[in-house]
């Protein structure tokens, strides 16, 4: 969002000439000015806070079970970083021109959120030019079925990625051995070789690595695999009394897990097939980190939905105890929800975000945007959480 300094032209009273008020004292005049240009200057600020376009409180229509991408597009509108990597167009600097859609559908994306923050008007923004680029990237995207808002996050975030991707040029994969090194050591060295590919403002925000763990029963050895992930799917836990807090599913996410019998992989040492653990760390946060709760479990005769509610707190998620090693930058805040209401058979999405200006939050209902307190953030509809990174825990 462009600043107001940038936004609004404001001239400053000279002050006025001691011959023309004789009666005035110097510095009865210079305060006289100061208030003028400070009232001025309030009205001017008090007229953009009032405007519904300067703080993007504006709805997005439905073109027919689009919901699901409404839901996302609101989230992504209100990541600050991301927002500002479209409005001050850095994004153009970026267009990889050897992407598969040559730019297209970040064009596109930005565009739209140019519109949602700087629209004179007051109302919804139609997103059919964007939908005809991301159904282009990803064709399960075409027609007007209604889709998974987590799904369509991630193939939104892939084709951005790919469209502002620094890497023109992907090296050739090396099979470097480093399975002699410290761990941390090793997670660098895998971080840096997945930068080499894949390195920009998208994967700057939101991609982090997981650590995992493989330790065989019999022998002790433990060797050690580090993934990029863009989200974490986390396991809805299960209580005798109802509620579970977001807490409850980041320790089942990451608990250590029993592979036996079938499930037997081939220990390094031994060579030969052994039951093993497995347990998952955290080995670099991401700045923003998405949180989807697995509330849909494919069966085999129909897809069923856990409406289990999941508290979750809106400030200083602290996620250090799932570190791979000590780490200080681990703690989050909340700014934006994406909520699904209803059955498999027929359901609806919408979205709750803090506004970046405000720090108010809002609710956002395909063409309707209606103000909420906090208190009613946290629900059973809810679906994939946006946590952004605390400043204070970033190193």
């Amino acid at each position: 969002m462009p600043s107001l300094r940038r936004s609004y032209r404001v001239t400053v009273p000279e002050d006025p000439p001691v011959t023309a008020f004789p009666f005035l004292r110097q510095d009865l005049r210079r305060k006289t000015s100061t208030m003028l240009v400070s009232t001025f200057v309030g009205f001017l600020i008090n007229q953009a806070k009032n405007s519904k376009s300067a703080q993007a409180l504006l709805g997005l229509k439905n073109l027919g079970n689009t919901c699901f991408m409404n839901s996302i597009l609101q989230c992504l509108s209100n990541t600050q970083s991301l927002r500002d990597y479209c409005l001050n167009n850095s994004y153009r600097r970026e267009l990889n021109s050897s992407s598969r859609g040559n730019g297209t559908l970040m064009e596109e994306f930005a565009r739209l959120i140019q519109r949602l923050w700087t629209s004179s008007g007051s109302d919804a923004v139609g997103p059919s030019e964007f939908k005809t680029q991301i159904q282009k990237y990803a064709p399960r995207f075409v027609g007007y079925n209604q889709q998974d808002a987590q799904e369509f996050l991630r193939f939104l975030l892939d084709g951005l990625h790919n469209e502002v991707n620094r890497v023109t040029v992907r090296p050739r994969g090396h099979a470097e051995d480093l399975d002699h090194l410290p761990d941390d050591e090793k997670g660098k060295r895998m971080w840096n070789r997945y930068l080499e590919r894949e390195d920009s403002k998208i994967v700057d925000l939101f991609v982090g690595q997981l650590k995992s763990s493989l330790t065989c029963c019999q022998c002790g050895y433990c060797s050690t695999v580090f993934d990029p992930f863009w989200d974490l799917s986390l396991p809805i836990a299960k209580k005798g009394h109802g509620e579970v807090s977001l807490m409850d599913c980041m320790r089942l996410f990451t608990k250590e897990d029993v592979l036996d019998g079938d499930e037997k992989p081939t220990c390094y040492r031994c060579k030969a097939r052994r039951k093993c653990t497995k347990k998952f760390t955290i080995q670099r946060f991401p700045k923003i980190l998405v949180l989807h709760l697995k509330r849909f479990s494919e069966a085999r005769i129909r897809t069923s939905k856990l409406s289990t509610f999941v508290s979750f707190p809106l400030k200083e998620l602290d996620l250090r105890e799932f570190a791979s090693e000590n780490s200080t930058n681990a703690v989050y805040n909340l700014y934006a929800v994406s909520n699904h209401s209803g059955t498999t058979m027929g359901g609806h999405y919408t979205a709750y975000c803090r506004n970046p200006p405000s720090g108010e939050w809002y609710t956002f209902n395909d063409s309707r945007v209606t103000p909420m307190s906090s208190s009613q953030v946290r629900g059973s509809d809810a679906y994939v959480l946006f946590y952004e990174l605390a400043t204070s825990s970033r190193m």
